[in-house]
């Protein structure tokens, strides 16, 4: 299951071992599109084996190492 919306991903991931692997691969898609780096691209576990990629606005601050 995909859900595409203008600023955000559902995805729908119920192959464990391809977890790390889809999720990078959308995160690189979505940044992409959005002409951002994948920085700016949140994943939030929204259910079970359910997450959500979404591009993070202007004024929310970006986590600092």
């Amino acid at each position: 299951m995909t859900f595409d919306a203008n600023n955000s991903l559902t995805l729908k991931i119920w192959d464990r071992s391809a977890l790390h692997h889809t999720l990078d691969a959308a995160v690189s898609d979505l940044s992409a599109r959005h002409n951002t780096t994948t920085c700016r691209i949140a994943v939030t576990c929204s259910g079970p084996n359910t997450f959500t990629l979404s591009v993070r606005g202007e004024d929310r601050a970006l986590a600092s190492a």
